[in-house]
């Protein structure tokens, strides 16, 4: 954890929070003694905006460059056959030793 007194956090407080927008905290102190910290904000008080942004800067995903068509949900992909038995597969699966 980054340390960082308070004359320190005020000179220079937008590196500190480009460390904290990082995931990294930091600990503010006053004279050695830890008065303060700075910390990300966790994922559940972030908007859904703010989320995606999150997402998109960490490159999890990748925003589109253009638009769908508006035919694409016009058809359903084809639906599993009836006769399939899950359970078989998952037993053969087992007994393969995958």
């Amino acid at each position: 954890m980054k340390t960082a007194t308070i004359s320190q956090a005020k000179n220079h407080l937008s590196q500190l929070i480009a460390r904290v927008k990082k995931g990294e905290s930091v600990l503010i102190l006053d004279r050695d003694r830890p008065v303060a910290r700075l910390e990300p904000v966790l994922g559940a008080e972030l908007g859904d905006d703010d989320r995606l942004a999150d997402l998109v800067r960490r490159g999890v995903v990748r925003l589109p460059t253009r638009r769908p068509g508006k035919n694409l949900l016009a058809t359903l992909p084809p639906a599993p056959k009836a006769e399939a038995d899950v359970l078989a597969a998952l037993i053969a699966e087992r007994d393969e030793g995958r």
